[in-house]
């Protein structure tokens, strides 16, 4: 089974594994077909997270997450002043951190795949090189006002994603060469798109433009195995990604202070119930904000953020009838410091191993560049990073000096990759882009499972509320509260959105208790679809 936003992607998932591939297979050609069918996100420019559950269990986090420049600089994009640049971190070749997608994909597949590594990559080359017919959503995407703006601003990108001066339409068909010849050079050697004419070319556009890109940077990426991290809730385990993505802690912390509580006799998305989840939402992204950062430059405290005790200490702080004011909660104090716009997709094959895979160019089309010749959109990747304490990046979201900007340093993800264990079997994974939303977005999949006894599919259909602590707002979803629990919200003194708005874009496999059968859920947000054999 394949969850996916693109059916392309999801059949040619299911297709590898039919012709004896596993999930690592399915998970590089959905991935690299999704560089060609899903630009916003799906990308060879970015970078992500892989969580690998094999058959007999064993699993492993691959962290193929993009890395600051030798040249970047904690306040490279700050003013004489020392104010933030706007869209310094956003748009262009300065906000490029280096990919490390086709890396990570490539290690992947050398520590775990079973079908050569050309057969996975020859569907994305050929739709890239043939076409593929532009679907409704991908024509919405691409004619939304600020992508188009963005665009405009880099001849090459405008010049692929355009046609007669206008966005492509649906029904159109979309030809990429320079990506299928991308393809091609990766698909005889993974390594040229790092030291190859792949690289040489991205580079030479980079520089060209005064970016910080060079070619020691390219040369130098590596991506890394990390130890998932566990919990349990409420006797389910809980297996999710550690840093430098924030999620997986979030996650459990959240899980942690939930966990005492009756949700299920509160009752799905009643007052007590969205008041009780939003004030641990609020804590988690507080603590976040001041801890989270790459523990390979900076001690993050994991054990104390994801201890039962320090759950209990953040939950004690709740008040049942009045919601907190974020600028007087702040981050809690946890004891136990260790050592040093998104997609994703679910795959689960015939032996029972899984991938649960996020990546990302961070906002869509990433900082809207396309290095010339390459037709390769480029991450904007340096925007999760804190570019000045206490202001927030594009999503919102205030970060800390855990996070601050280094050289080869990974920027702070809420990428969320998830697996959920029943007696010691998968019972299913799942995850969700969305950027600060992701963390948010899996967590309630997870209670409305768990908690709330939804299927797989009506867990990631329920609309879905939102809190970051700052800016102390709810985030909600259209006809998501009944008139009369928003005004029991609103009386306890939280604050609402201006506007509604889409939260994430899940997608998850299932695994019957049963009869093991494997049921797949994809989000109708963006149109995904589920493709199973």
């Amino acid at each position: 089974m394949v969850a996916s936003v693109d059916a392309i992607a999801s059949r040619i998932g299911a297709d590898v594994m039919k012709r004896g591939g596993n999930a690592v297979d399915a998970a590089v050609a959905v991935a690299l077909t999704l560089a060609v069918t899903w630009p916003e996100a799906g990308n060879l420019g970015g970078g992500g997270f892989m969580l690998v559950r094999k058959a007999d269990g064993t699993t492993e986090a691959i962290d193929y997450r993009e890395i600051a420049p030798l040249s970047a600089s904690r306040n490279m994009y700050l003013d004489a002043e020392g104010n933030v640049i706007k869209d310094a971190s956003l748009v262009g070749y300065k906000a490029i951190a280096v990919p490390g997608t086709v890396a990570g994909l490539a290690f992947a597949h050398k520590r775990y795949g079973k079908l050569p590594w050309p057969d996975l990559v020859e569907p994305a080359r050929k739709l890239a090189a043939e076409g593929f017919i532009v679907s409704q959503y991908l024509a919405r995407s691409l004619a939304v006002k600020q992508t188009v703006e963005r665009m405009q601003r880099f001849p090459e990108s405008w010049r692929i994603f355009q046609r007669s001066g206008k966005p492509y339409q649906a029904g159109d068909i979309l030809v990429q060469p320079e990506l299928a010849a991308v393809l091609k050079r990766i698909q005889s050697d993974p390594s040229d798109f790092y030291r190859g004419e792949t690289a040489r070319r991205i580079i030479a556009d980079v520089q060209a433009h005064s970016g910080t890109l060079t070619a020691e940077d390219l040369a130098r990426y590596q991506p890394t195995v990390r130890t998932p991290l566990r919990s349990m809730y409420r006797g389910y385990e809980i297996v999710t990604m550690p840093p430098p993505s924030s999620g997986g802690v979030a996650l459990i912390e959240m899980l942690n202070m939930l966990e005492p509580y009756d949700l299920q006799a509160m009752g799905w998305h009643s007052s007590q119930e969205v008041h009780t989840v939003v004030e641990v939402m609020r804590r988690a992204y507080a603590d976040r904000a001041k801890y989270l950062g790459d523990t390979d430059f900076t001690r993050v405290p994991v054990v104390g953020l994801t201890s039962r005790a320090y759950a209990e200490q953040r939950r004690r702080e709740i008040d049942p009838m009045r919601a907190s004011d974020s600028k007087t909660v702040g981050a809690g104090e946890p004891l136990g410091y260790e050592s040093p716009q998104t997609t994703h997709f679910t795959i689960i094959d015939p032996d029972g191993a899984v991938v649960s895979n996020t990546y990302t160019l961070n906002e869509s089309y990433g900082s809207a560049v396309t290095a010339a010749g390459t037709g390769v959109l480029l991450n904007d990747e340096m925007d999760d990073f804190t570019s000045k304490p206490g202001v927030p990046n594009t999503y919102g979201l205030i970060q800390g000096e855990a996070n601050a900007i280094a050289p080869r340093k990974k920027p702070l993800s809420s990428m969320t990759p998830t697996l959920v264990l029943k007696d010691g079997k998968l019972w299913f994974a799942v995850g969700s882009p969305g950027g600060s939303m992701i963390i948010n977005t899996v967590l309630e999949v997870i209670l409305n499972v768990v908690d709330f006894g939804m299927n797989i599919q009506q867990a990631i259909d329920a609309a879905r509320f939102h809190h970051q602590w700052l800016p102390d707002k709810i985030n909600w979803e259209p006809f998501e509260f009944s008139r009369d629990t928003s005004d029991a919200l609103e009386k306890m003194g939280h604050v609402f959105a201006e506007k509604p708005s889409d939260i994430g874009d899940a997608h998850a496999v299932m695994v019957d208790p049963k009869d093991r059968a494997r049921l797949g859920a994809s989000d109708p947000r963006r149109g995904g679809v589920a493709v199973g054999w």
